[in-house]
């Protein structure tokens, strides 16, 4: 027992001792209630599908499967402290580019007997976002934090077709020039001596239907399309 009791006074002095020695680099990024930097990151995309009930009754569609895809992220960072070093709002600008697939799969009889056709669309998005979200992040642990979000985010797409005359030899699907989408994440921040370097994941998911029905042969058998995507960032404060 005495033994134990020494190993376990050794073990909490030589814990106190190294949390002492260590040096806590960029002191003040706590004090300050503004900080600015940039973030780089990719992102997977793709769409919540519902296709309509009577989709193969009516349009001899057996699925419509959408596929992820990646795609690139940048973006200008605001943080606000709110009271608290551990409260934050942070809003953070940033030009995304995205892609979205989707692939059906028919059932047509060609005089041979019915038989799969398959068939791709692809959805291309050049996306300003404008998310805000509140940040609730761990005590400072040496030069070491974690936090998680919540917020939403406001999306305007730059490559929209969505008044764009339907091609009829041609047609593709058509999608809503803006949509606010919520999102929940988290993410890990190293302090270094000048500046702080995190890396976040996020999850988000639009809350309206962004189809255009316009009655096209892509976008007939779909009841509706919901954005929804993992984001991976690498972001720079000072």
């Amino acid at each position: 027992m005495k033994n134990f009791f020494f190993i376990l006074l050794s073990s909490v002095s030589f814990v106190t001792y190294s949390q002492k020695e260590v040096v806590l680099n960029y002191r003040k990024f706590d004090k300050k209630v503004l900080n600015f930097g940039f973030m780089l990151g990719f992102n997977t995309t793709n769409f919540n599908t519902y296709q309509k009930l009577t989709a193969y009754q009516d349009y001899q569609l057996l699925s419509v499967i959408p596929s992820a895809t990646v795609g690139g992220q940048l973006g200008i960072v605001t943080t606000l402290k709110i009271g608290t070093p551990v409260v934050r709002l942070r809003f953070l600008p940033t030009l995304s580019f995205q892609e979205r697939v989707l692939d059906y799969t028919f059932l047509v009889d060609n005089g041979n007997g019915p038989e799969k056709e398959i068939s791709q669309e692809r959805v291309n998005s050049t996306n300003l976002d404008f998310p805000l979200m509140f940040q609730f992040r761990t005590l400072r642990i040496n030069n070491f934090a974690a936090y998680v979000l919540v917020g939403g985010q406001y999306s305007y797409d730059l490559q929209s077709q969505e008044d764009a005359s339907q091609s009829l030899t041609d047609p593709f699907v058509k999608i809503k020039r803006n949509d606010i989408s919520g999102q929940v994440g988290g993410g890990l921040e190293f302090f270094a001596p000048y500046f702080k370097f995190g890396i976040e994941l996020k999850y988000s998911h639009s809350i309206y239907n962004s189809l255009i029905q316009d009655n096209s042969p892509v976008s007939r058998p779909i009841q509706s399309l919901y954005n929804r995507g993992w984001w991976i960032s690498f972001i720079f404060e000072g």
